[in-house]
């Protein structure tokens, strides 16, 4: 049974914060200790274990170099590749 109607979604904003943290050659340690976190809390996130809200989306995006809008439109790109690819 699936908790969430939203489980594609969740699993491309992971994706998507998962290879900006790689792209910024961060470890979860290190980031978690810029945004004074758990290193569990981005793991978490990353997993799909947890949400993350706008505040903490908003700390990750300065700490990678790029604003909200920029990090919006990455997430759209891979949504509407993902939703073309199931279409075909």
């Amino acid at each position: 049974m699936e908790k969430t109607i939203y489980k594609n979604e969740a699993h491309i904003l992971s994706e998507l914060l998962y290879s900006l943290r790689l792209k910024a050659g961060l470890k979860q340690s290190e980031l978690a200790n810029k945004i004074s976190v758990p290193q569990s809390f981005i793991s978490k996130i990353e997993n799909g274990q947890r949400r993350i809200d706008i505040i903490e989306l908003y700390r990750i995006c300065k700490i990678y170099g790029i604003t909200l809008v920029e990090f919006i439109r990455q997430f759209e790109e891979r949504l509407n590749a993902t939703k073309s690819k199931l279409s075909k």
